[in-house]
């Protein structure tokens, strides 16, 4: 396994299936699951609590997945976004991608790919912020 220290993950959706079967797959890797059903629930957390990713749902009524890519980029050291969505077709890829996403679940979740895009997004998460606090010990933000 790439990720050595526990990886918690905050997933923000109105969908508490979405939770229940995330759960389900992270118990086994002992990885931890937070959940949010609201875009508001979600940001409130993050400002309080260190994660390693945050998995939201496409559509957050009233907002959608672009408004928290947005709350997530205001809180300093904030991990990496990945949407989830059950028509998760290539415009979506391009955008999320483009707009600096770390990737595209689609529904229903396959535990191989929900396991490998996690995985992949944290260790690269991880080397990013490593890789700041070398150029810049002691900056209060980057460590």
């Amino acid at each position: 396994m790439l990720m050595q220290a526990p990886v918690t993950v905050l997933s923000v959706s109105p969908f508490a299936e979405d939770h229940e079967v995330l759960a389900g797959i992270f118990h086994p890797y002992g990885w931890m699951l937070h959940r949010a059903s609201t875009l508001g629930a979600g940001t409130r957390f993050l400002w309080s609590q260190s994660i390693s990713l945050v998995v939201g749902e496409r559509d957050l009524p009233p907002h959608t997945w672009r408004d928290l890519l947005v709350e997530v980029g205001t809180i300093p050291g904030t991990a990496p976004v990945i949407v989830t969505s059950r028509h998760a077709d290539s415009y979506l890829w391009a955008e999320a991608l483009n707009l600096g996403d770390y990737g595209v679940l689609a529904k229903p979740f396959n535990v191989a790919e929900v396991r490998s895009t996690l995985t992949i997004a944290a260790f690269k998460w991880g080397w990013k912020r490593a890789s700041r606090c070398r150029v810049s010990p002691g900056a209060p933000d980057s460590c």
